[in-house]
């Protein structure tokens, strides 16, 4: 994992298969110096020995990410086709076969009123996906979650060295 994200185990829901784990993640970027609310995920994975059909086998990854945007690119109309492409990068660059993706992109923008005016403008991306993992690497696919959520928060590519970030395309909401 990336040395940005806090990650930690969390209870699995335990209706979607007879077993699962699950990890929820924040990014913490270490050049602000304390926490900030850049990006938060959850990670399950879920086994069936029966093999749903619809998994195409016994393992089921299902995922959120979720970061602050500004505005401006929250408007971008190519957003959500970019969230999902990183997801399928991600996934690439650590070598995390898998089948049978599925997912939603969403952008969300808000503008608060009465005691949230003062709050302004603010946009937001969430990406909801589930695939069945091939092989029996979990942690590419753990990684590639990873990376998904520091790419969402506007870090970048892990093993980047020399690529500059840009602070001012982020900013969290109080």
């Amino acid at each position: 994992m990336r040395d940005e994200l806090v990650v930690s185990e969390i209870p699995a829901p335990a209706q979607l298969a007879p077993n699962a784990v699950a990890f929820s993640a924040d990014v913490r970027p270490s050049r602000h110096g304390v926490d900030s609310e850049l990006g938060t995920g959850r990670f399950i994975l879920l086994h069936d020995p029966e093999e749903p059909e619809a998994w195409g086998g016994p393992f089921r990854v299902v995922c959120f990410a979720q970061a602050p945007l500004e505005t401006e690119i929250g408007l971008d109309p190519f957003l959500a086709e970019v969230a999902w492409s990183w997801l399928v990068d991600s996934l690439e660059t650590f070598g995390a076969a898998y089948t049978a993706a599925s997912g939603t992109a969403t952008k969300i923008l808000s503008s608060g009123f009465g005691e949230l005016a003062e709050h302004g403008d603010g946009a937001q991306i969430e990406l909801r996906a589930s695939w069945s993992p091939r092989g029996g690497d979990m942690d590419a696919h753990v990684a590639a979650w990873g990376e998904l959520l520091c790419l969402l928060a506007g870090l970048p590519p892990a093993g980047s060295e020399g690529v500059a970030s840009l602070d001012a395309r982020r900013t969290a909401r109080d």
